[in-house]
């Protein structure tokens, strides 16, 4: 990222002054309690209710959104779906900074006095900025445990698991983040009325002998779903099985001779509606896989059974519980699963 000019910087030190300042004299009622937070081994400290919050992730912007602090955000970014659907009115409210990554100085123009992201990524190099750029102006910073629990980051990629994430991970995020707003109470809600939902999709399921394939984007070399992310929480929630679960990358590249010889029965599919990779959306993936020799003979593709869902369901955010209602859906629609 250029370094900022003498006069810009000048300017940003300027803000995190004001942001450190904000911060303290907000520290003065009761609601105003400092939370301490472990967050992907980094100590967070917000020393106030954030008044004026910017998510950079589509995730925990909704999980933001579904808490009802929309009034508390002062941005968002790095969009893959259009919002969930009920939040609509509340995401109007709130400034898109960039339907990506936003630039560092985009996002301090916000005057932030909390920072979300749903990726380690995004609060790292070659992301928006580091935490530790965030945290020297005063800013808190918080990143999705989902993407820290049992991954390795380190590496090119989308990163690889030695374990298998859970939703409860997820679950545990909603509750973070209201606790630092200040709303636990809904926390506590929106985790029940997810798991309600789960328990409903799931109840009286048995998928235990069908294969599933996940593909998030890109018809050149496909983003494919290993055994132990978001997808894993929906398989492993059904009983199924990921053709891919003998890797533990992320979202593997994987060639399309590979794909076919595994040859799944039902292909879980991305439909995304931003345009950074190829075949992003649904309808192009579909027509690539029945027009490709080497995909259009896949008892999948034969059959046509295809589950569409959003980009957000793939990722391990709130969404996933969609995810897992809609496979479970599709399975049953297609005879599959008793």
């Amino acid at each position: 990222m250029p370094l900022a000019p003498p006069a810009r910087a000048a300017v940003l030190l300027a803000a995190g002054s004001l942001l450190l300042t904000g911060c303290g004299d907000a520290k003065a009622g009761p609601a105003k309690a400092a939370v301490t937070l472990d967050n992907c081994g980094h100590e967070v400290r917000v020393p106030a209710v954030p008044e004026h919050a910017v998510s950079l992730n589509q995730g925990t912007t909704e999980i933001l959104l579904s808490l009802g602090l929309a009034d508390r955000l002062a941005g968002t970014a790095t969009w893959t779906d259009p919002v969930l659907k009920g939040l609509e009115k509340a995401n109007a409210r709130v400034p898109r900074l960039a339907d990506d990554n936003p630039s560092f100085e985009r996002v301090l123009d916000a005057d932030p006095d909390f920072v979300a992201a749903s990726f380690v990524s995004t609060l790292g190099k070659g992301g928006v900025a580091t935490r530790e750029q965030f945290e020297k102006l005063g800013v808190p910073t918080y990143v999705s445990p989902s993407d820290c629990a049992g991954k390795d980051n380190s590496g090119n990629g989308d990163g690889a698991r030695d374990k298998a994430l859970g939703i409860d991970t997820v679950y545990g995020e909603v509750r973070d983040l209201a606790t630092v707003f200040g709303v636990p109470e809904r926390g506590d809600e929106l985790v029940a009325s997810l798991q309600r939902r789960m328990r409903k999709a799931t109840s009286d399921i048995d998928a235990s002998d069908v294969t599933l394939l996940y593909w998030f984007a890109n018809s050149e070399s496909p983003y494919l779903a290993g055994c132990c992310g978001a997808p894993g929480i929906i398989t492993r929630a059904l009983g199924a099985k990921n053709v891919f679960d003998d890797t533990h990358e992320e979202w593997p590249q994987v060639n399309w001779e590979t794909v076919a010889d595994r040859d799944p029965e039902v292909l879980v599919i991305g439909d995304l509606t931003r345009k950074s990779q190829t075949a992003e959306s649904a309808a192009k993936k579909i027509a690539f896989l029945e027009s490709n020799p080497v995909t259009r003979n896949m008892e999948a593709v034969r059959h046509k059974r295809y589950v569409l869902l959003s980009g957000q369901a793939m990722n391990p955010t709130i969404r996933t519980v969609e995810g897992v209602e809609r496979v479970a859906a599709g399975l049953r629609r297609f005879g599959l699963a008793e």
